[in-house]
């Protein structure tokens, strides 16, 4: 079993590098064992391009020797016909004796299905080898499948003294509350996840990009509520450099090049319309960056996964009050003067 984690772990540090541009697909990593010894290692890097399975396979340099090895994979392998052939019937095709799965496939199409066409053509498989870790790995995927919403993710920074802003922005625009380290770890993130989401204020006070230019990755989908239509076309959010989601009440749904308006009722169940209209783009996961108003939307309906906050060295001593939440803290560290703090949804 210890071997079988050993490998599986290495399948997950593989999938791991795919972490923001395989979307709309999972994370997967594969490994080829033989021996003892690995002899061919994979992971999915793109939608649209070879799913990690055959980019192990492809990486053998004896192929010969695949008849009498083991297949590692962190997700059940595919069994349908997609923007790729089935992964299934690869392996199949291979004549490769043993697979071990980290975890089933959530999606319809796959579902146990790629088990079992595997079963059916005599191969030996082993399934749920650090099946919880290989569930975390894909939590934005399980979450969009399973719960029909994106994975969410609340992020924000507040002063020592406990405020997300000060009472007034005088000096500069935005107000800085950590320091550059933890500004572009931020943008790390944004690269990581599909989608970026800020209210009105948020833009009208601080005019941001919403982009990853502290950090190589894709730029995250822009979604900005916009009730009545505050945000003139000169701000940022606008240039139509990437998509843009803005969700109001004045318009009907329609898009202008990569600008897409769409029509929400603001008075009720507010986070849970934003996310219908997520998961109706085909956002796995979003990282709410603000103000208080938006986070707090979500934070009172109980729809949120992660909580990752900030907490700088200024005191403002008056201003507008972080967010409260209650959470599982599951992880702390020291960012130079900074802390971060990153919290799990009870």
């Amino acid at each position: 079993m210890k071997i079988h984690q050993k490998y599986m772990n290495r399948c997950i540090e593989l999938a791991k590098n795919g972490l923001g541009t395989t979307y709309p697909n999972p994370l997967v990593g594969s490994v080829i064992v033989y021996d003892g010894k690995i002899i061919g290692e994979g992971w999915h890097k793109k939608a649209g391009e070879a799913h990690a399975e055959v980019n192990a396979i492809n990486s053998v340099e004896d192929q010969s020797l695949l008849s009498k090895a083991t297949i590692y994979v962190s997700l059940e392998p595919c069994s349908h016909f997609g923007k790729t052939p089935p992964c299934s019937d690869l392996i199949i095709k291979h004549k490769i004796p043993n697979v071990v799965i980290g975890t089933i496939d959530p999606f319809a199409k796959v579902a146990g299905n790629g088990i079992k066409k595997l079963m059916e053509a005599g191969i030996n498989v082993t399934v749920g080898i650090l099946e919880d870790e290989c569930n975390e790995l894909n939590k934005r995927f399980f979450t969009f499948h399973q719960q029909k919403r994106p994975y969410i993710i609340l992020k924000w920074a507040e002063s020592a003294d406990g405020f997300i802003a000060p009472k007034t922005k005088s000096e500069q625009k935005p107000v800085w509350i950590t320091n550059s380290y933890s500004r572009q770890l931020v943008h790390k993130w944004r690269s990581e996840e599909q989608a970026i989401l800020v209210g009105t204020q948020t833009v009208l006070d601080d005019n941001p990009k919403l982009d990853t230019r502290d950090w190589q990755g894709n730029n995250p989908i822009r979604v900005i509520l916009d009730r009545s239509e505050k945000i003139s076309d000169d701000y940022q959010v606008k240039d139509n450099s990437v998509k843009t989601i803005i969700l109001t009440e004045n318009r009907n749904s329609e898009n202008i090049g990569l600008i897409f308006f769409e029509n929400c009722n603001f008075a009720n169940s507010l986070a849970h319309t934003i996310t219908t209209v997520l998961y109706k783009h085909e956002i796995q996961s979003v990282i709410i960056e603000g103000g208080k108003q938006t986070l707090q939307t979500f934070i009172d309906a109980n729809l949120w996964d992660e909580a990752r906050i900030f907490k700088g060295n200024p005191l403002f001593s008056e201003g507008t009050l972080s967010p409260k939440l209650q959470g599982n803290l599951i992880h702390k560290e020291m960012i130079l003067d900074d802390t971060l703090l990153i919290f799990k949804n009870l």
